[in-house]
């Protein structure tokens, strides 16, 4: 008679027990990347989250252990009841199958065809970092053709049947592409990789759109104007072996001008990017704030701001922005915003290339964990 009673309460210190141990993992994958990044992080939810799902194991295991035993006696009676049955309760005669059933045609998939992705050519332009950088056209939201650059690193080549994950590299300036701006941006990328760091990412490049000197300066207050849309996945995804675009395999990022852009993408849409990356940028944190609002899905957005030690006036904007998001309504309030201000070195280039070479980290072990 125990059973049925016991039953209820088992499943719910399963469930809970569950729950606080995805939490307590959770959170000590967050307090390993705040240990990673210098940032501040308090260990005393991790405590309680592991505590509770000890207690919960422990609380199972009782209710197993009496469910067992009351399965002793329950199983006696049973038997000695099933003795004490003479009887056999009389077979039903098998259905015979229905002629009309037996004729039927099987089921054939549906005959209408399916749109297969335009393939785009892709030509080789120059082998940075150890790796291939190929060139592309893909028609923009305009319709008109935009180059679309994109380096795959040395492990792509490697391993024919891995899929990698993809970084989107925004420009700061008009119609050009991220490469054109930091040739050594792949430097850093593949350096995050030969470190341990970061798992090989595939990075596409769009060329910004025109108009106006700084296209990252208008996408806060219209994140459509964001050079990437479903015409580039589709092709990237065709002609490349990536994972698919979501926010379990891409992640954005903008370095400088393309800082803004990267923002704007990751908090806008965090249904098709699972993390973002902007570095030493200046934002309009009111209307990225207001624009994050009302981001698409139910995943919140994960940012990371980072930029030099010495850059005052780039740690003062990510600051700023944070704190606007935090303030703010909506998903924008639920993004989860780190900032990054440990990178100290003697030159402006050795602090690009440790600064990406962060992000770039962030991004993985981002897009890694569920969000």
């Amino acid at each position: 008679m125990l059973r049925p009673l016991l039953v209820v309460p088992l499943l719910v210190a399963a469930v809970a027990g569950s729950w606080l141990a995805r939490a307590a993992l959770a959170r000590w994958r967050d307090l390993r990347s705040a240990q990673t990044y210098e940032l501040a992080a308090e260990q005393r939810p991790l405590l309680l989250r592991a505590g509770g799902a000890v207690v919960c194991g422990m609380c199972v295991t009782a209710l197993m252990v009496v469910l067992a035993l009351d399965g002793r006696g329950t199983g006696s009676v049973q038997q000695a009841r099933a003795a004490a049955e003479t009887a056999p309760a009389p077979a039903s005669p098998a259905a015979a199958p229905s002629p009309a059933r037996a004729a039927a045609p099987p089921v054939t998939p549906s005959s209408s065809p399916e749109i297969t992705p335009v393939v785009t050519k892709f030509s080789t332009v120059g082998r940075p970092a150890g790796g291939e950088l190929l060139e592309g056209a893909v028609a923009g939201p305009d319709g008109r053709p935009r180059a679309v650059r994109v380096w795959l690193p040395a492990e792509y080549r490697a391993d024919q049947k891995a899929r990698f994950p993809v970084i989107v590299l925004h420009a700061g300036g008009a119609r050009k592409t991220a490469d054109a701006e930091l040739p050594d941006v792949f430097e850093g990328i593949s350096s995050a990789v030969k470190l341990g760091k970061a798992r090989p990412f595939v990075v596409v490049a769009p060329q910004s759109p025109s108009g106006t000197a700084h296209p990252c300066e208008l996408v806060a207050a219209a994140p459509q104007a964001v050079a990437d849309d479903a015409a580039l996945r589709t092709a990237v995804g065709a002609a490349f072996r990536t994972l698919p675009a979501g926010p379990g395999g891409w992640g954005v990022l903008g370095i400088d001008g393309g800082a803004p852009c990267a923002a704007a993408a990751g908090l806008t849409r965090p249904d098709l990017y699972g993390a973002a990356a902007a570095v030493s940028g200046r934002y309009d944190a009111p209307a990225l704030a207001a624009a994050g609002t009302e981001a698409p899905g139910s995943a919140a957005a994960r940012l990371l701001l980072a930029a030099a030690k010495g850059d005052t006036d780039g740690l003062a904007a990510a600051r700023k922005l944070q704190t606007a998001l935090h303030d703010g309504k909506g998903r924008a309030a639920r993004a989860d915003v780190r900032i990054s201000d440990v990178v100290q070195d003697y030159s402006p280039d050795r602090e690009r290339l440790r600064l990406v070479r962060i992000a770039v980290q962030y991004l993985a072990e981002t897009l890694a964990r569920p969000s």
